[in-house]
């Protein structure tokens, strides 16, 4: 009788380890779906930001949106500060 109780009891407990292995399978599942979407979002991200960097654009806002024009070369004064 001592025998069918242990068998009982170790067959409980190794049922109890699967369904927990089951359950962290599932959330490392959903855990990778989660870090291949973050993935392409950066992806998106620094696609978007190279873009709105670009020098043409930021030359086409600067013209359009504040009406600035790039001063000639014989415009330009340089300043040098004492160090």
């Amino acid at each position: 009788m001592l025998w069918i109780v242990l068998f009982a009891v170790l067959l409980a407990g190794v049922v109890a380890v699967n369904v927990t292995v089951l359950g962290l399978n599932l959330q490392l599942d959903q855990v990778g779906r989660e870090r291949t979407e973050l993935r392409a979002d950066i992806s998106r991200l620094r696609s978007q930001l190279s873009s709105a960097s670009a020098t043409s654009r930021v030359d086409r806002l600067a013209e359009k949106e504040l009406g600035l024009v790039h001063a000639d070369s014989d415009e330009t004064i340089f300043v040098r500060l004492g160090r």
